[in-house]
């Protein structure tokens, strides 16, 4: 089967910082680096070091030829990326000595993703295929609906966090993942916990705490694995493109989520964004 990927593309520049700024507050970097990024992006090349064969939905200007040229480098098709007339979008990303960051998101190419675009790609999809949609491009409902009416499997990451963009897709999903903070927002907006969800499968993550996964047979919980991290950046993006590649290629839900625990406890000892997911080899064979 293949996954295809409604999904962002940036350009991350990440800044080394004493602590997360304060409003108001002027705070000089340690360092500076640029990675390929985007949460689309970033699902797109876990998933596919993760052994499936993905195919990415997108848009760059013409300053992100490097970018798709990456994705390729990285296994990931990208023949459905168009080339349009603004510039690429772009994240500024400050990480603490502890690993933690605050992002600061400019859209730009990712909110005007062509529906020409999307069409042409899911005229490839085939019914059992998944598809792959998060809250940093546009069309999510398009392709959402079309892609339950097509008989994919509906996979919805609901971060940057809009609880009108959940309840619009959720009718059309089969897979919702959110981490806790999004879980308490879309409650505390909808009145609907996570378990309430009319959703197949619903994964809330939780960083060092682990995941619970919410299925047919109720609560699960997965516990995380500890390692002292460098950049939490990237870390749930990478566990949610293992977790669909696994199930992609036939996992169950557990042996995914486990192989997915892996791969984020590899990222989050790891600086960057797409260009350092961990893949196969590397989760496999990673042991504390």
């Amino acid at each position: 089967m293949a996954i295809w990927n409604l999904g962002s593309i940036n350009a991350d520049f990440v800044y080394t910082v004493p602590h997360i700024p304060a409003p108001g507050e002027t705070l000089s970097s340690t360092d500076r680096q640029m990675f390929l990024g985007g949460k689309g992006a970033n699902m797109s090349v876990a998933a596919a070091r993760a052994g499936a064969r993905v195919n990415h939905i997108g848009a760059v200007g013409a300053d992100g030829k490097w970018a798709v040229e990456r994705l390729l480098e990285y296994g990931v098709d990208t023949r459905n990326i168009a080339e349009i007339e603004t510039e690429t979008a772009q994240a500024i990303i400050m990480v603490d000595p502890q690993g933690e960051n605050a992002i600061i998101l400019h859209p730009a190419a990712n909110a005007q993703i062509p529906q020409a675009t999307l069409q042409t790609a899911m005229a490839e999809a085939q019914t059992g295929d998944w598809l792959v949609i998060q809250n940093e491009t546009n069309l999510q409902r398009t392709a959402a609906s079309l892609g339950k009416k097509m008989g994919l499997r509906v996979a919805y990451a609901a971060a940057p966090f809009d609880a009108e963009r959940v309840m619009a897709v959720q009718p059309h999903l089969d897979f919702l993942i959110l981490n806790a903070v999004e879980a308490a927002q879309l409650e505390q907006a909808t009145g609907q916990a996570p378990a309430d969800m009319d959703v197949r499968d619903v994964i809330v993550t939780l960083g060092a705490d682990g995941a619970d996964w919410y299925g047919t047979g109720g609560k699960q919980h997965f516990d995380a694995i500890a390692v002292d991290p460098v950049d939490t950046t990237g870390a749930g993006d990478t566990f949610t493109g293992y977790v669909l590649a696994g199930l992609d290629r036939g996992m169950p839900m557990e042996q995914a989520i486990g192989q997915a625990t892996k791969a984020g406890a590899l990222m989050v000892m790891r600086h960057g964004t797409a260009d350092v997911i961990p893949d196969l080899s590397e989760v496999q064979a990673f042991h504390l």
